[in-house]
């Protein structure tokens, strides 16, 4: 018979797999890097075949790899469901959790719902503000926990979701027919402003910007309105929207990655049972990644 799996070590690959880095991993968990290798070889040796290859520098799971980060996903999140249940009753205090406007409205609502069903004593803060001021709230410990759309600018973090960048106008009128097209767009070095203008350039559309907005509610007015096309996420469109796409002479926009931070200055049970929350939310919503690496980025300063 099989011996029993170490959760330990299910628990070293999860975390391997989310940073992609043995240095990173071992700084988490505070353990050498020695050990993290010998945690994986022991697992590989357990389940009976390798777990990564390598390409380049890059790790990258096998077929192997992927069953049994699967598997390994349920049986801890399992654990972490049934301490939930069994801390809910006692846990109490207060949570403050960052998230964009992009997003907040139309994601948090499920996550807080499934947090105050599991924790009913615990306060939950919310900072809604751009992705750079809140990375500077985490770093400060002044914020708990932050979900960010991912930016090359920013450091490790865990990668819980996926979203779709669609492009969109108000479903009465023909603004997008206009030539230049007028933009509704978030300020100067937002990834969805970046995105899409990048993506009407690499077709020859030629654009103009009518409306800069720090806010989803700007950008919604001026597409209502029938004045502007603009970029959102997936999540974020509404009825009396119109997606465009090919035929409309609108090119396809890729996917952005929304990056959960947790502050490493701050020692909080609750912010911990929120981010196992979210966590668990998104690995059973459409939002959820494929893979879930995070890699350490260096690059521009982007604010969204």
């Amino acid at each position: 018979m099989l011996a029993p799996l170490d959760l330990r070590l299910l628990q070293t690959f999860i975390v391997l797999v989310q940073t992609g880095s043995f240095s990173e991993t071992s700084r988490r968990l505070g353990r050498t890097q020695p050990a993290v290798s010998l945690q994986l070889n022991r697992l590989e040796e357990a389940t009976g075949a390798p777990l990564f290859t390598k390409v380049g520098r890059k790790l990258v799971l096998t077929n192997h790899g992927e069953l049994v980060l699967g598997y390994a996903r349920t049986i801890m999140g399992l654990q972490d469901e049934l301490r939930a249940r069994l801390a809910a009753p006692k846990l109490d205090g207060a949570v403050v959790l960052g998230m964009p406007d992009l997003y907040a409205a139309y994601l948090l609502p499920g996550i807080l719902s499934d947090f105050r069903s599991a924790y009913p004593n615990v306060d939950v803060e919310l900072k809604c503000a751009l992705s750079s001021k809140l990375m500077a709230a985490v770093e400060k410990a002044e914020i708990d926990l932050a979900i960010v759309t991912g930016m090359p600018a920013f450091k490790v973090g865990e990668l819980v979701a996926q979203e779709d960048l669609v492009w969109v106008t108000s479903e009465r009128g023909s603004v997008h027919l206009e030539n230049p097209v007028p933009l509704a767009m978030l300020p100067p070095g937002n990834i969805f402003r970046d995105f899409g203008l990048a993506a009407l350039e690499s077709i020859g559309r030629i654009w103009r910007l009518s409306c800069i907005s720090e806010s989803i509610s700007g950008i919604q007015a001026a597409v209502f309105a029938g004045i502007a096309v603009s970029v959102v996420g997936k999540s974020s469109v509404l009825p009396g929207m119109r997606v465009l796409g090919r035929s409309d002479t609108f090119p396809a926009l890729p996917k952005v990655d929304l990056v959960l931070y947790r502050s490493a200055r701050s020692s909080n049970p609750a912010a911990e049972a929120l981010a196992s929350v979210i966590v668990r939310h998104f690995a059973n919503s459409a939002l959820a990644p494929a893979a879930r690496f995070m890699r350490t980025q260096a690059g521009s300063g982007s604010h969204e």
